[in-house]
């Protein structure tokens, strides 16, 4: 009988294939930003979308990089608050309104709201506060975590 056990998408990727992965999300979230129009809340999800993409794994890439294993990341789904409660146990200092507001992405279900409720995202985050979230987490993972080896000696 064949074995049915099917991997978990991901679960191979290294710390260095996943912060590549996410600085494609956050050049992607840069450029759809520009085509965001004031007043039509549905013209920012697509920005919205990506950034958080590219926020969680960042904070992915961090947690692995310093001994996570990919099964307890994994149980934290995609509660950005919980990651980054790990990512700070494991070292990394965000600033304490930068961790409130990736608790609340994660508490308002923003995520979801994004991708499946229009209606919802005139209550979401605000632009400006969603970027300086990606900003922050992009520029202190990369600082924490400069010490990554090269791509091949890591990952799989």
């Amino acid at each position: 009988m064949p074995n049915d056990v099917k991997s978990y998408p991901g679960e191979n990727a290294g710390p260095i294939s996943l912060r590549l992965l996410a600085d494609q999300y956050r050049r992607a979230a840069a450029v759809l930003r520009d085509s965001g129009q004031r007043g039509q809340p549905m013209s920012w999800a697509p920005f919205r979308l990506t950034a958080v993409q590219a926020i969680e794994l960042y904070l992915t890439a961090f947690l692995l990089h310093r001994g996570c294993s990919a099964i307890e990341v994994r149980r934290m789904g995609h509660h950005l608050g919980l990651r980054a409660e790990a990512a700070a146990a494991a070292g990394l200092q965000l600033r304490k309104r930068t961790n409130e507001h990736l608790a609340s992405l994660s508490d308002s279900r923003e995520y979801l709201i994004t991708r499946y409720c229009p209606d919802g995202l005139e209550s979401a985050s605000q632009i400006n506060r969603l970027t300086a979230t990606l900003a922050e987490v992009t520029h202190k993972t990369a600082v924490v975590g400069a010490s990554f080896p090269s791509q091949s000696s890591i990952d799989r």
